[in-house]
């Protein structure tokens, strides 16, 4: 056992290796990226041969953890929230056929939307699929949730949902580590189609998930990460009387003796307790909190805040997951604040300050910022490839018109800006050729489609196929810099690769062209896109060119 300073995405990691981990899957997606990485740069994990590959996408991820648990191994499978919903399938269905080797979908949440296209909280999927959900509140529990979350799973044979956010992930503190765990032995499920999700299975298994409920509940009750503080001190009337914190009744009248002995209550979900702490420096809130950090609400504990308090404060990192569970429609008291009632603002991640104004305390605002200073939008970087296939693109569109290039998620996503603004979708992985071939259906004439080398891998290549199929007029560029760049630069299981793929999938060779993006073949990229521009098929073009970064990475 050791003390280490790791980040929270660290912290994960290191817990799931010291939990007795055989494998860990997933695809490049802020903020989780950094779990993996350090699985693959770790000497134990080296040593005890711990599977960490990227996988092509995180529906192959989940599928190949569920198959590491079938055979008895402990896996994790991680991703950001967008992710979620491509494993989305395999995620909701293990919850019925369960798992053998205990089973972790690690899924990083990103309120504000730092890198990411929505605020979506996957704490939902967890109550859906109806399977254990745990949410850390610092770097330890996320420690230690990954080190003891193989034997919740293996306790209830479910997969267990880690929810972490983007705060927590890439913030860094000191962990204390446990003994390491074996690695689990060989073994296949005891019902041999444990797994076989035929109707008359699937509706047994079924069955059996929800028979497991109130056990699963039972353990949240009991969790040692759902704790109720009773208030500090009498602090909490002192400042009530002073009017921090209004005191209301029906009559309005303050008739302490009708009233419940608080005047506030405050639940805290995962990382917003520590935004609690920090608005009482000496962890003396006058206040009762319910910490929570495992799911199924803990409800006799959620029973007793809600009765001893006039108010009770949701403060969760996300969506108002527990606020919604709390609150009726039908409920006009008011009792219960949060994000659906405007107490905190309905997005964005929180802070001490958002804490801090929502208990009534007066926010300090730090200096304004000097006019001299401007924003600074991000953009492509200097030598960059996708800098110079736009300049081609550009010029090229200028013959055919606006508003016919459609874009996927990677950093070529920045080509909506200025001062190329040469993109005009960017949705979700895979999309800018679906969306190309739908605009083509339609009668756009040309229907480009911009998509990168690894995001092509992920989700790009069925789309492709549909184009095929029906001889679809697009152009799709696959910006190829031979890697993921936009996570950092993980191998993309695309390089080397890509006209194989494409030929394979029925584009016909002649009609995959590949360029090399550099100023001095401008020319030469105009010509080649405007022959494709006007074929009335599906056309391939590959710029590639390694990753300015990587290349300088490599160099060094």
């Amino acid at each position: 056992m050791q003390k280490l300073l790791l980040l929270g995405a660290e912290a994960i990691a290191q817990g799931a290796i010291d939990g007795g981990m055989s494998g860990v899957y997933a695809y490049p997606g802020t903020p989780s990226t950094e779990i993996t990485e350090y699985v693959q740069n770790n000497k134990t994990a080296s040593e005890r041969k711990i599977h960490s590959q990227w996988s092509a996408n995180e529906k192959t991820a989940m599928e190949a953890a569920l198959g590491m648990s079938y055979a008895g191994r402990r896996a994790m499978v991680c991703m950001k929230h967008v992710g979620l919903n491509v494993a989305a399938d395999a995620f909701i269905n293990s919850a019925i056929t369960g798992v053998n080797g205990g089973l972790i979908v690690t899924v990083a949440d990103d309120p504000s939307m730092h890198s990411s296209q929505n605020e979506q909280d996957s704490r939902f999927y967890g109550k859906f699929a109806m399977i254990p959900i745990l949410e850390p509140s610092n770097q330890q529990e996320a420690y230690d949730m990954a080190y003891e979350g193989f034997e919740l799973s293996e306790k209830f044979k479910l997969p267990v949902l880690l929810r972490f956010t983007t705060r927590l992930s890439h913030s860094r503190s000191g962990i204390q580590t446990k003994e390491m765990k074996s690695q689990n032995s060989l073994i296949y499920p005891e019902d041999p189609i444990q797994f076989v999700l035929l109707p008359s299975n699937a509706r047994k298994r079924y069955k059996g998930l929800l028979a497991v409920q109130d056990s699963i509940e039972d353990d949240s009750e009991k969790s040692k990460y759902n704790i109720y503080y009773e208030a500090a001190s009498q602090a909490e009337l002192v400042s009530a009387s002073m009017g921090e914190i209004p005191i209301p009744t029906k009559s309005g009248r303050n008739d302490n003796d009708k009233l419940p002995k608080h005047s506030l209550g405050i639940i805290a979900c995962g990382i917003a307790y520590n935004y609690i702490m920090e608005n009482y420096l000496d962890r003396n809130c006058p206040y009762p909190i319910l910490k929570l950090g495992q799911y199924p609400l803990p409800y006799s504990n959620v029973e007793k805040i809600v009765n001893e308090c006039q108010k009770v404060l949701v403060l969760e990192d996300g969506h108002p997951f527990v606020e919604v569970q709390l609150k009726s429609f039908l409920d006009k008291s008011g009792k219960i604040k949060g994000r659906l009632d405007g107490t905190i603002s309905r997005d964005g991640e929180l802070n001490p300050d958002i804490v801090g104004k929502a208990l009534g305390k007066p926010v300090k605002t730090g200096m304004p910022i000097p006019k001299i200073v401007t924003n600074r939008p991000p953009e492509l970087c200097s030598g960059c490839s996708h800098r110079d296939i736009y300049n081609a693109l550009n010029e090229t569109m200028e013959e055919f018109g606006k508003q016919k290039v459609f874009s996927d998620i990677g950093c070529y996503a920045l080509g909506a800006l200025p001062p190329w603004n040469a993109i005009n979708s960017c949705v979700d992985m895979g999309a800018s050729i679906t969306m190309a071939k739908g605009a083509a259906d339609a009668g756009v004439r040309p229907s480009v489609a911009v998509i990168g080398d690894s995001t092509f891998t992920h989700s790009g290549m069925t789309a492709l196929l549909d184009c095929v199929y029906e001889n679809t007029p697009v152009t799709v560029i696959i910006s190829d810099n031979a890697t993921t760049a936009m996570t950092g630069g993980q191998a993309s299981h695309a390089t080397g690769r890509l006209e194989e793929i494409c030929i394979g999938l029925g584009v016909k060779p002649e009609h995959v062209r590949v360029l090399t993006p550099l100023p001095k073949y401008h020319d030469e990229m105009v010509k080649v896109l405007r022959e494709e521009l006007t074929y009335e098929g599906v056309s391939v073009i590959i710029p590639r060119r390694e990753c300015i970064q990587t290349v300088t990475r490599s160099k060094k």
